[in-house]
């Protein structure tokens, strides 16, 4: 189960959850939907790639937030997250997206990457970066 899709969908344990939810939402043409079973259905379907995409960036995942409430303002850290260093920012989506491989161990080559990809495109659009924009050390959800 690697990754495929605008936000690489990855691991078994978000292909099934996407399936089943995306086969609700997407009506009766994806009334069939199993990403378990065939995966590769996100890489032949530029509709279910997108929709996965904003599935995954929309949902919360207990114990993670939605990146979406992470970069809206919506999500507030418990006192244990804040413990572990995560912290509301740009940080805590790669933390949410990627942060067993890229979190919690100092920096990261790919972590940097996104982070310079972010403050281009921020510049770019003439917005704020905001704080907390890298994830070296949270502590990674598990």
């Amino acid at each position: 189960y690697h990754g495929r899709g605008p936000m690489q969908l990855s691991w078994n344990y978000n292909y099934a959850p996407a399936g089943v939810n995306l086969r609700q939402l997407l009506g009766p043409t994806y009334a069939s939907l199993d990403l378990l079973a065939n995966p590769e259905a996100i890489t032949e379907d530029p509709v279910l790639a997108f929709a996965t995409a904003v599935y995954f960036w929309m949902t919360p995942r207990f114990p993670k937030p939605s990146a979406h409430d992470v970069m809206v303002g919506c999500w507030q850290p418990s006192d244990g997250d804040s413990s572990v260093g995560r912290l509301p920012g740009f940080g805590l989506t790669t933390n949410i997206i990627n942060g067993g491989i890229e979190c919690g161990h100092g920096e990261d080559y790919r972590e940097e990457d996104r982070v310079a990809y972010y403050i281009r495109f921020t510049a770019y659009f003439g917005i704020s970066t905001g704080n907390n924009l890298r994830c070296a050390d949270q502590r990674a959800y598990t």
